[in-house]
């Protein structure tokens, strides 16, 4: 009878963790778009608190700068502040996948 040692169990562990974690990261568009939807709308139809453009009008490529901009402070006017935090976590795949999900909203 093999017994398995800890080392193992733990390896095993940090293994389903960072396979779970990139699973997390790499979230589709429309899954992240849940979190914006309360201000900027189902569609993103809505200025957001009435003070944003509404997005799906934005072009894909629009989005991505105005998502990187706010993500290091160099875009926005009235809404920088709030969505920094929005974006801080987002990284490069979930950016380009969420401004996918949001230009293909236009009506």
């Amino acid at each position: 009878m093999k017994t398995t040692t800890i080392s193992s169990i733990a390896k095993s562990l940090l293994l389903a963790t960072a396979i779970l974690g990139t699973t997390s990261l790499m979230a589709s568009g429309d899954a992240l778009y849940k979190k914006c939807a309360g201000c900027h709308g189902q569609t993103a139809e809505k200025k957001a608190l009435g003070k944003s453009k509404v997005v799906n009008k934005m072009s894909e490529a629009d989005i991505v700068i105005a998502l990187n901009g706010y993500k290091d402070g160099s875009y926005g006017g009235a809404m920088k502040g709030l969505m920094k935090g929005q974006v801080a976590a987002l990284n490069k795949t979930q950016i380009d996948e969420l401004a996918k999900y949001i230009a293909g909203l236009k009506k």
